[in-house]
């Protein structure tokens, strides 16, 4: 039996305490041996949305992930150009770990955004997925010919939307990511406009 290897993707503009909780939970419930949180360089269903430079999001995750051995980051999507398409990300990972057990996991949001997706019937096929719902959040359904699985995490209403609009009206970010990452924001005057 392989690895058991978690994938978590995003743009984490900037990586909050809800990416980390989710890790955990999912490190814990589904016993994976690590986590690799991947940053896209720019997602295909969000390529109007303005998002910091990949060199800022990516030392951001690196600092968060620096909290756990068991978590890693994957520059992947940020060293491959145009857009993101976790079918490519997942064939790179499936030709290097062929006997990994690796799983997918998504947001709500995302998973019901899947159909929409490139080759999302091959991407099922690569990996398995999970879907993180929080607390009493309904379970999208899966598309059809596409099984997924569930897993429950904590609620934490906190969103990198949010997180953003405090930063750029001066109001403290402690709590809502790590201290390592709001020093990151600080020492780069991050999130202080709407255009950086």
């Amino acid at each position: 039996m392989g690895e058991r290897l978690g994938i978590l993707g995003g743009t984490f503009d900037p990586p909050h305490t809800g990416h980390l909780l989710l890790a955990y939970s999912a490190l814990e419930q589904l016993a994976l041996d690590r986590l690799v949180l991947i940053p896209a360089r720019r997602q295909p269903l969000k390529s109007e949305v303005e998002i910091t430079t990949p060199v800022h999001r990516l030392a951001m995750v690196q600092s968060l992930a620096a909290s756990d051995a068991r978590l890693h980051v994957d520059a992947i999507e940020l060293d491959r150009p145009g857009l993101s398409f976790t079918v490519e990300t997942l064939r790179a990972y499936r030709a290097q770990w062929p006997d990994a057990d690796l799983h997918l996991l998504l947001g709500a949001d995302a998973a019901r955004t899947f159909a929409q997706w490139r080759a999302p019937k091959e991407v099922a096929g690569l990996a398995k997925i999970v879907v993180c719902t929080r607390g009493e959040e309904a379970m999208p359904a899966a598309p059809a010919g596409i099984a997924w699985d569930r897993l429950a995490t904590r609620r934490v209403d906190v969103s990198a939307t949010e997180i953003r609009a405090r930063v750029r009206a001066g109001l403290p970010i402690r709590g809502f990511v790590t201290e390592a990452v709001a020093a990151y924001i600080a020492a780069h005057g991050l999130y202080r406009t709407t255009t950086e």
